[in-house]
């Protein structure tokens, strides 16, 4: 069966038409069908569903907020999680709307390739690569963290191998095992968040030991926002609000990992896009939910919020319970943080590695990246990405860790930046439907809030605001003097992007793709034979559990 469009070498240049030991290869997205031969489709329905709400809820959302409520008080804090839940929905459902019409390997990376120009594909492929390859040791370590608070006497160096070990240990047995292992720790995650907000909603209510009411008392006292660094007036609750904007927009990154995984799902037309549909619940329940009930719980000038960064006791949700006087809750607690970062480290070397398999079979990347057992793992990419987790060992000693400490703080803003350049290729790929008359119904998943790309727009201006505000708190007054390390490593992805942008077009001498000339035929045969009417649910518990996943 010939996969291949008639294809006009001229038109499409010279990056197009590369020789492969020998081979003439006339259509780049040869090998976007020929992957299929690698990557196998062995992600079920609910194990996309929990790695898109694996995605959402991670360790910022119970440790973060504490020090985001410290910045902004409980309506600053709510107020920055909501505009930045909106970003997150709306750079979603502009990816959900491609990757549910193109599930290929590569996700994101693939189809800037493909709608707008290869050396958007290769930033965007390598700035990915980079933010889960180095977010990798850091939860490692922050894993090693966390188990501190139950012992402090054994080296945290024999934590992170054990921990790192078993992250390896899950991937190489397959996405299947990934699937399955996220599955179950997300789960975790959901329960627990859960299990806080009703907890939250009972100890406010002066339904804990204590018996204390909490209701909106400290929405009046110390106040609904806080005035940052002292600033008064107007200026300063604007400056708090933004400075948890900034935070919760990091907390939020990740969500986009479901892309990755398209390449690897089963019957990816159908369950793609009941993934990507219920992102907004996610982000309603568990954000928002969450951030409201921290917000009356636990005063914005509480001293722990500071006092235990970085660990469980940070938690507002800990610090409220261990009030209410609950003693045993905060362990608990602790032992499910503990598998939100093992859980987000596993996640980070599947992306990474499946980032780099990506560049491979796009030759961006040594090809030796993009090898597969005949099982479809791509062991080289992930034998290659989990060597980098050894940089966890870094963070035991103090000036080691302040360096490592910088490379984490970049992947902050790269992630950002992934979300900017899948906007962008969403406004690439709308206006390609519309130039070649492709009606949007015909996509597997549309939604309404794209209409002409108002959603896409809307996340890339603010995107692009957050971005050049990011290291903001480095002018402010301080008696340490200017902090170069913070704008340094804020602003640095900010010039790398489009430095590897520019450079790659210069080098290989691409171009953007017209709007006309997108290529919205390869490799659809193929998909769609992969795709099939899945049968609904007869019973009453397998009807809820389908409206849930």
């Amino acid at each position: 069966m010939n996969l291949e469009p008639e294809y006009d070498d001229k038109k499409h240049g010279d990056v197009y038409n590369q020789q492969v030991d020998g081979t003439h290869v006339p259509p780049v997205y040869e090998e976007e069908v020929v992957a299929h031969q690698g990557l196998q489709r062995s992600l079920k329905a609910r194990h996309l569903a929990m790695i898109s709400i694996g995605g959402v809820i991670g360790t910022g959302l119970f440790l973060g907020t504490g020090s985001a409520l410290a910045h902004g008080g409980p309506l600053g804090l709510f107020l920055g999680y909501a505009l930045m839940g909106s970003i997150c929905y709306s750079v979603m459902i502009s990816l959900g709307e491609m990757i549910s019409f193109l599930p290929i390997p590569g996700g994101h990376i693939k189809l800037a390739e493909r709608f707008v120009d290869p050396a958007l594909s290769f930033t965007m492929g390598w700035n990915y690569w980079y933010n889960w390859v180095i977010i990798l040791p850091a939860e490692l370590s922050a894993a090693a963290v966390l188990i501190n608070l139950w012992n402090k006497t054994i080296n945290n160096a024999l934590w992170i191998s054990i921990c790192l070990i078993v992250v390896v240990v899950i991937n190489l047995l397959g996405a299947g095992a990934y699937g399955e292992a996220e599955f179950w720790f997300a789960s975790i995650k959901v329960l627990t968040i859960v299990g806080l907000i009703i907890l939250g909603i009972i100890i406010s209510a002066g339904g804990g030991p204590n018996h204390e009411t909490t209701g909106f008392r400290y929405w009046r006292d110390p106040g609904p926002f806080v005035q940052y660094s002292g600033i008064q007036g107007s200026l300063g609750k604007f400056l708090g609000f933004w400075a948890v904007l900034t935070q919760a927009a990091f907390s939020y990154i990740g969500t986009e990992i479901v892309a990755i995984a398209a390449g690897e799902a089963k019957n990816p037309r159908r369950n793609l896009p009941r993934s990507i549909k219920k992102v907004y619940i996610r982000i309603l329940v568990f954000y928002l939910g969450g951030t409201f009930i921290i917000g009356i719980l636990v005063p914005s000038n509480e001293e722990g919020l500071a006092l235990n960064s970085g660990t469980a006791l940070a938690s507002p949700f800990v610090i409220a319970i261990r009030k209410a006087g609950i003693p045993a809750l905060p362990s608990i607690i602790n032992a499910c943080l503990l598998t939100s970062a093992w859980s987000a480290a596993s996640s980070d070397l599947f992306t990474s590695s499946r980032a780099i398999y990506g560049l491979a079979i796009s030759r961006k990347a040594p090809k030796i990246f993009a090898r597969t057992t005949k099982n479809g793992l791509p062991y080289v990419a992930i034998i290659f990405c989990a060597m980098f987790g050894a940089l966890a060992y870094m963070s035991l000693q103090s000036t080691a860790g302040k360096v490592f400490g910088y490379f984490a703080n970049l992947t902050a803003a790269a992630g950002l930046m992934t979300w900017w350049g899948i906007c962008f290729t969403y406004i690439r790929f709308e206006k390609g439907l519309r130039d070649q008359g492709i009606p949007k119904s015909s996509l597997p998943y549309t939604a309404r809030l794209n209409y002409h790309a108002f959603a896409a727009k809307y996340a890339i201006v603010l995107i692009s605001i957050i971005l050049f505000f990011s290291a903001w708190n480095v002018f402010l007054k301080s008696d340490t003097g200017f902090d170069a390390a913070t704008f340094i490593t804020n602003y640095l992805p900010l010039w790398l992007f489009p430095i590897l942008w520019v450079g790659y077009k210069f080098i290989k001498k691409t171009r953007f793709v017209r709007s006309t000339e997108m290529d919205f035929v390869s490799g659809l045969d193929v998909i769609e034979a992969e795709s099939y009417e899945e049968e609904p649910p007869k019973t009453i518990v397998g009807k809820i559990w389908a409206s849930i996943m």
